[in-house]
Parts: structure tokens; sequence; C-alpha cells
């Protein structure tokens, strides 16, 4: 047996996918990069720290570096063979009069009381995100030992799934419905879901609201703010996070705000050129993480954007978080989550939002405060990160199957 092998009880049937772009695509999208120019060294961009919210953003120097190895060293075709090393498939799913061609990596395991864990990413990420920890459950574990099935989605608008629709609204939680019907579909009566990012809200509504979805856990709680006197019982890490967090508040989020008030142009300048959306999604991979990633990581992300035409698809969510009347789902009383709920807090995540914040907005009855890790939790730290999926599961799973 496979970590291909399917539920026998999956009333979806999906289809094996490989990525793949033609040769034509390729040649096409390298003579723009190369075409592509580098706007004029200002005072902002010759002087910029990206680490830092409030100093100008991305830098000249980093970006002429990155366009150098795009254009003479990149190789789209080993990260396609990387891609195509796992179990890929694609899916119709309905939502909304709306079908939409869902894309998703599994492990799929033989153990019969294996955990259904859904890990979901959110903006600018992707799957890629989780590609490192899945190599190490591939390592660590065969199908007959693998404590997980592991399914990871890319959402509506991302990478090689297809939508939203050009006809009509589509939120937040019309990603939740898909990706529940996702999980259900592959007969899983019973799973739990993780996300950071905007999949930290879809995993909030699905805890919410789908009776599948039994525990969550998140790694990002952004939108919650301190009453009364509570930063003064905070420990110091906790008060330097929220620091952190009143920075990217302050200067850090003009981004968001034009997702969310000018998506249509923002979606429309980003998508024409490569190096804008370099400068752009790259800015976020270096000033979100603990250690910047290494360029061919980050040009990894960008080019996979570029060759789905993801980037204006993808930022839909960004009306209902930043465009009013905005709402983060956290304080809002039907989005509670009463199953279990796990939170891991990294210092150099954009809104290290403290332990006892996240629980006032469910039943917190996991937490782990780590001393190192940024945005991108799982592929910033796979080993941090699958430590935490294990503990975490480990401890939920046997309380919640049914």
């Amino acid at each position: 047996m496979s970590f291909s092998t399917l539920p026998q009880n999956a009333s979806l049937k999906p289809k094996p996918f490989k990525a793949h772009v033609s040769d034509d695509e390729l040649k096409l999208f390298t003579q723009l990069v190369k075409l592509s120019p580098i706007g004029p060294s200002t005072f902002e961009n010759e002087t910029a720290d990206v680490k830092d919210f409030n100093h100008f953003g991305v830098s000249r120097a980093w970006l002429s570096e990155a366009k150098k190895q795009w254009e003479t060293s990149y190789d789209w075709r080993k990260t396609e063979d990387r891609i195509n090393s796992y179990p890929n498939f694609t899916v119709p799913i309905e939502e909304d009069g709306f079908t939409f061609d869902v894309h998703f990596i599994a492990l799929f395991s033989a153990k019969k009381d294996a955990a259904p864990l859904m890990l979901l990413h959110g903006w600018p990420g992707s799957f890629l995100e989780f590609v490192d920890t899945l190599d190490l459950l591939e390592k660590k574990y065969t199908p007959e030992t693998l404590p997980f099935h592991v399914i990871v989605p890319s959402l509506p608008g991302y990478g090689y799934s297809s939508g939203p629709s050009t006809k009509k609204n589509f939120n937040t939680e019309g990603i939740a419905s898909v990706c529940d019907k996702l999980m259900t579909g592959l007969g899983f009566s019973s799973y739990i879901s993780q996300g950071g990012d905007i999949g930290s809200f879809v995993s909030r509504v699905l805890g919410a609201t789908a009776p599948a979805c039994k525990a969550v856990h998140i790694n990002l709680a952004i939108g919650l703010t301190a009453e009364g006197n509570e930063v003064e019982s905070l420990s110091q890490e906790e008060k330097i996070g929220l620091g952190r967090y009143g920075a990217f508040g302050e200067m850090g989020n003009a981004y968001a705000r034009m997702h969310g008030t000018r998506p249509s142009t923002i979606g429309l300048v980003l998508s024409s050129n490569p190096i804008a959306q370099l400068a752009w999604i790259g800015e976020k991979f270096l000033q979100w993480t603990d250690v910047s990633p290494p360029i061919a990581s980050i040009l990894d992300s960008v080019t996979l954007y570029w060759f789905t035409q993801s980037f204006a698809r993808a930022i839909f969510p960004y009306r209902q978080f930043f465009a009013p009347p905005a709402t983060f789902f956290h304080n809002e009383e039907k989005y509670f989550i009463n199953k279990p709920m796990g939170y891991s807090w990294h210092p150099k995540e954009l809104a290290p939002v403290p332990k006892a914040w996240v629980a006032k907005t469910g039943n917190l009855v996991w937490y782990k405060g780590h001393e190192k890790g940024g945005h991108f939790a799982s592929m910033e730290l796979p080993e941090q990160f699958l430590d935490d999926m294990e503990s975490f599961v480990g401890e939920v799973w046997p309380t919640v199957q049914k």
C-alpha cells in the first residue's frame, strides 16, 4: 500500500494531478523576468530594512539579487519534480452553484485509527509551505504506521485550485464549506483542521460550524486586543510580541488594506509583471519570518503564483478583514470554538497574540510557546511544526473521534 491509497469509503473520486507548465510558457516567463526592469535607486530602497515594519520594505539590492537568480540559476522544473513526488489530486466540489476544481496533496494512512488532519495555508503562502513537513512524515513513517491522514489543499483561488466565480461574491465561509466537503467527501466523518494566516480563519469557521471538524489548531489569532489591565500580567516575551503586533498594525498592513479595498486594481497591477509580484510577495516572506528563507524558496512560491495566475484570484478574503465592516471572526460569538483548540505561539509571528487572549475565543486545551519561528510555521521550522501536530493530535484525537 502507498501513501496515495484513498479511504475505501470516499464518496469523491479525485483524479491524480501532475504539475507541469509547457516549454512555451516557461520560455515566455524567462523572457518576462529578463525584460522586466527594476526601479531606480532611491533613499528608501537603498536604506530599507525589510525586517523592520517601520522601515520602507524590501530593498533594491535584495530584489536585484533575486531577479539575477531567477534569470540565471533558478529551475522551475526541479520544483515541479518535487511537487510531483507527492500524491497530488484534483476533485470537483460544488459550492453555492459554482464548481471548484480543488487541488490537494495527501499522505493517506493505512492505520484504521489514523487522525484525518487538514493543513491550511494562507496568503502569500500555498501548499508549498508544508512540503518539508511532508518530507519528514514520509521519512519517519510508512503508510502502515503513519498516525495521520494528511490533506493539504490549495485554497479556492490559490495555486492549482480553480475559482472563485467571476459572477458572484465569495468569502472565507465559502472556503470553509469547500474544505469541509473535501474532507467529508474523502470519507472522513471526523477530522482536525490546522491553519495559519487565512487558514486560521478558515479553521475557526470549521471548528465553530462544521460538525465533522472535531478540533482546531491555529498559529495565528490576529484581531484580538487587550481588555483593561491585561497587558500587565503578560510575560516579557508576550509583551515584546505585542510590540511587534502593534508595529504591524501601524506600519505593516498597508498591503492588506490595498487587498481589501482595491483588489481589482492591485490584482491587475501585480499580474502584469513578475518582478513586481516578486517584490510584493517576497517582502512578506522576508519580513514575517524569524530567519529569512533562501531566495530560491521565495522564488518557488512566487513562480507558483505566476504560473497559476493566483495573485488576483487569491486576495478576495481580505475584503472581509480590511474593508468595512471588517471582521476577524474571533470576537463573534457564533465563531467561538467549543471543541478542543490548540495554539502555537511564535515570537516573530506578525501578530504574536498572548495565550490568555486566544483562550477567550475557544476551548483552548493545548498550547505551546516557542522561542523561535514566525508566520510560516511549517515552512520555517518543519521539525518543530511536526512536533506540535503530533502532540496536539495525540492529545485530542482519542477524545473527539466518533
